[in-house]
Protein backbone atom coordinates (compact mmCIF):
# COMPACT_ATOMS: atom_id res chain seq x y z
CA UNK A 1 0.00 0.00 0.00
CA UNK A 2 2.84 2.36 0.88
CA UNK A 3 4.45 1.72 -2.55
CA UNK A 4 1.22 2.56 -4.35
CA UNK A 5 0.92 5.78 -2.32
CA UNK A 6 4.48 6.69 -3.30
CA UNK A 7 3.68 6.00 -6.94
CA UNK A 8 0.58 8.19 -6.69
CA UNK A 9 2.61 11.06 -5.22
CA UNK A 10 5.26 10.69 -7.91
CA UNK A 11 2.59 10.60 -10.62
CA UNK A 12 0.98 13.75 -9.21
CA UNK A 13 4.28 15.58 -9.18
CA UNK A 14 5.12 14.42 -12.70
CA UNK A 15 1.74 15.49 -14.01
CA UNK A 16 1.78 18.86 -12.25
CA UNK A 17 5.27 19.52 -13.62
CA UNK A 18 4.20 18.54 -17.13
CA UNK A 19 1.12 20.73 -16.92
CA UNK A 20 3.07 23.77 -15.75
CA UNK A 21 5.49 23.71 -18.71
CA UNK A 22 3.03 25.20 -21.25
CA UNK A 23 1.98 27.89 -18.75
CA UNK A 24 5.61 28.87 -18.03
CA UNK A 25 6.43 28.86 -21.74
CA UNK A 26 3.48 31.14 -22.44
CA UNK A 27 4.53 33.52 -19.67
CA UNK A 28 8.06 33.71 -21.09
CA UNK A 29 6.76 34.75 -24.50
CA UNK A 30 4.20 37.23 -23.18
CA UNK A 31 0.45 37.19 -23.64
CA UNK A 32 -1.00 35.82 -26.83
CA UNK A 33 -4.10 36.85 -28.70
CA UNK A 34 -7.20 34.97 -27.62
CA UNK A 35 -8.07 32.00 -29.79
CA UNK A 36 -11.12 32.48 -31.98
CA UNK A 37 -14.35 30.79 -30.93
CA UNK A 38 -14.57 27.45 -32.68
CA UNK A 39 -17.91 26.15 -31.48
CA UNK A 40 -18.39 22.84 -29.64
CA UNK A 41 -17.20 20.62 -32.50
CA UNK A 42 -14.15 22.76 -33.13
CA UNK A 43 -13.23 22.89 -29.46
CA UNK A 44 -13.23 19.13 -29.01
CA UNK A 45 -11.35 18.67 -32.31
CA UNK A 46 -8.66 21.13 -31.21
CA UNK A 47 -8.20 19.34 -27.86
CA UNK A 48 -8.07 15.92 -29.53
CA UNK A 49 -5.58 17.14 -32.15
CA UNK A 50 -3.30 18.77 -29.55
CA UNK A 51 -3.19 15.60 -27.47
CA UNK A 52 -2.74 13.15 -30.34
CA UNK A 53 0.86 14.12 -31.09
CA UNK A 54 1.94 13.75 -27.47
CA UNK A 55 0.54 10.24 -27.17
CA UNK A 56 2.13 9.08 -30.42
CA UNK A 57 5.47 10.66 -29.46
CA UNK A 58 5.29 9.03 -26.02
CA UNK A 59 4.70 5.62 -27.63
CA UNK A 60 7.62 6.20 -30.01
CA UNK A 61 9.95 7.54 -27.32
CA UNK A 62 9.95 4.50 -25.03
CA UNK A 63 12.66 2.04 -26.15
CA UNK A 64 11.34 -1.27 -27.49
CA UNK A 65 13.03 -3.24 -24.71
CA UNK A 66 11.03 -1.25 -22.12
CA UNK A 67 7.56 -1.95 -23.53
CA UNK A 68 7.24 -4.75 -20.96
CA UNK A 69 8.17 -2.35 -18.12
CA UNK A 70 5.80 -2.15 -15.15
CA UNK A 71 5.96 0.60 -12.54
CA UNK A 72 4.91 -1.93 -9.88
CA UNK A 73 3.72 -5.51 -9.46
CA UNK A 74 0.02 -4.84 -10.00
CA UNK A 75 0.49 -2.10 -12.58
CA UNK A 76 0.01 -2.41 -16.34
CA UNK A 77 2.98 -2.67 -18.67
CA UNK A 78 3.83 0.23 -20.95
CA UNK A 79 2.63 -1.85 -23.91
CA UNK A 80 -0.71 -2.46 -22.16
CA UNK A 81 -1.24 1.28 -21.58
CA UNK A 82 -0.56 2.04 -25.26
CA UNK A 83 -2.84 -0.81 -26.34
CA UNK A 84 -5.50 0.44 -23.93
CA UNK A 85 -5.49 3.81 -25.73
CA UNK A 86 -5.79 1.99 -29.06
CA UNK A 87 -8.68 -0.12 -27.80
CA UNK A 88 -10.63 2.68 -26.10
CA UNK A 89 -10.22 5.04 -29.04
CA UNK A 90 -11.24 2.38 -31.52
CA UNK A 91 -14.41 1.64 -29.52
CA UNK A 92 -15.40 5.31 -29.25
CA UNK A 93 -14.48 6.38 -32.76
CA UNK A 94 -16.12 3.36 -34.36
CA UNK A 95 -19.32 4.34 -32.54
CA UNK A 96 -18.97 7.95 -33.71
CA UNK A 97 -18.69 6.65 -37.28
CA UNK A 98 -21.54 4.18 -36.82
CA UNK A 99 -19.29 1.20 -37.54
CA UNK A 100 -18.47 -1.94 -35.59
CA UNK A 101 -15.40 -2.08 -33.34
CA UNK A 102 -12.79 -4.44 -34.81
CA UNK A 103 -11.01 -6.13 -31.92
CA UNK A 104 -8.17 -7.26 -34.21
CA UNK A 105 -7.08 -3.58 -34.35
CA UNK A 106 -5.57 -4.11 -30.90
CA UNK A 107 -2.41 -6.25 -30.85
CA UNK A 108 -1.34 -8.49 -28.01
CA UNK A 109 0.48 -6.76 -25.18
CA UNK A 110 3.48 -8.96 -26.02
CA UNK A 111 3.61 -7.76 -29.65
CA UNK A 112 6.69 -5.83 -30.72
CA UNK A 113 6.85 -2.06 -30.36
CA UNK A 114 6.48 -1.44 -34.10
CA UNK A 115 3.20 -3.38 -34.21
CA UNK A 116 1.84 -1.65 -31.10
CA UNK A 117 2.74 1.84 -32.38
CA UNK A 118 1.30 1.09 -35.83
CA UNK A 119 -1.98 0.02 -34.21
CA UNK A 120 -2.03 3.17 -32.08
CA UNK A 121 -1.55 5.29 -35.20
CA UNK A 122 -4.34 3.35 -36.96
CA UNK A 123 -6.67 4.15 -34.04
CA UNK A 124 -5.81 7.83 -34.43
CA UNK A 125 -6.51 7.57 -38.18
CA UNK A 126 -9.93 6.15 -37.31
CA UNK A 127 -10.52 8.93 -34.78
CA UNK A 128 -9.39 11.60 -37.25
CA UNK A 129 -12.24 10.46 -39.50
CA UNK A 130 -14.69 10.35 -36.58
CA UNK A 131 -13.82 13.81 -35.26
CA UNK A 132 -14.04 15.21 -38.80
CA UNK A 133 -17.72 14.18 -38.87
CA UNK A 134 -18.58 16.32 -35.83
CA UNK A 135 -20.45 19.53 -36.51
CA UNK A 136 -22.07 22.03 -34.21
CA UNK A 137 -25.45 20.77 -35.40
CA UNK A 138 -24.86 17.02 -34.89
CA UNK A 139 -22.95 17.00 -31.58
CA UNK A 140 -26.10 16.48 -29.53
CA UNK A 141 -27.23 13.43 -31.52
CA UNK A 142 -27.31 10.20 -29.55
CA UNK A 143 -25.08 7.32 -30.60
CA UNK A 144 -24.87 3.78 -29.31
CA UNK A 145 -21.68 2.79 -27.46
CA UNK A 146 -22.03 -0.76 -26.24
CA UNK A 147 -25.22 -0.99 -24.20
CA UNK A 148 -25.36 2.79 -23.61
CA UNK A 149 -26.39 5.84 -25.58
CA UNK A 150 -24.30 8.99 -25.41
CA UNK A 151 -24.25 12.27 -27.25
CA UNK A 152 -21.61 12.60 -29.94
CA UNK A 153 -19.95 15.45 -28.04
CA UNK A 154 -20.04 13.46 -24.78
CA UNK A 155 -18.33 10.51 -26.46
CA UNK A 156 -15.75 12.75 -28.13
CA UNK A 157 -14.92 14.63 -24.91
CA UNK A 158 -14.86 11.32 -23.03
CA UNK A 159 -12.22 10.09 -25.48
CA UNK A 160 -10.15 13.28 -25.01
CA UNK A 161 -10.42 12.99 -21.24
CA UNK A 162 -9.41 9.33 -21.31
CA UNK A 163 -6.47 10.08 -23.63
CA UNK A 164 -5.31 12.80 -21.23
CA UNK A 165 -5.33 10.32 -18.34
CA UNK A 166 -3.41 7.73 -20.33
CA UNK A 167 -0.89 10.33 -21.55
CA UNK A 168 -0.18 11.17 -17.89
CA UNK A 169 0.48 7.49 -17.19
CA UNK A 170 2.73 7.14 -20.26
CA UNK A 171 4.62 10.28 -19.18
CA UNK A 172 5.08 8.88 -15.69
CA UNK A 173 6.52 5.63 -17.08
CA UNK A 174 8.89 7.61 -19.32
CA UNK A 175 10.09 9.66 -16.34
CA UNK A 176 10.67 6.51 -14.31
CA UNK A 177 12.94 5.36 -17.14
CA UNK A 178 14.81 8.68 -17.11
CA UNK A 179 13.14 10.03 -20.25
CA UNK A 180 11.38 13.36 -20.68
CA UNK A 181 7.74 13.18 -21.72
CA UNK A 182 6.91 14.78 -25.08
CA UNK A 183 5.30 18.21 -25.22
CA UNK A 184 3.37 20.01 -27.96
CA UNK A 185 6.37 22.16 -28.83
CA UNK A 186 8.56 19.10 -29.44
CA UNK A 187 8.91 18.37 -33.16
Amino acid sequence: MKRISSLAVLASLSISGALSIPVCAQMAHGPTAPAPYLGPAGEVLRSYTNLKGNIVKAAEKMPAEDYGYKAGLDIRTYARVVNHVTEAQSHTCSALLGTKFESEMVPADTADKATIVASLKASFDLCDKAYATLTDTNVTEAIQIGPNKRSRIGAAWGNVSHDNEQYAILSFYLRLKGLIAPTPSEK
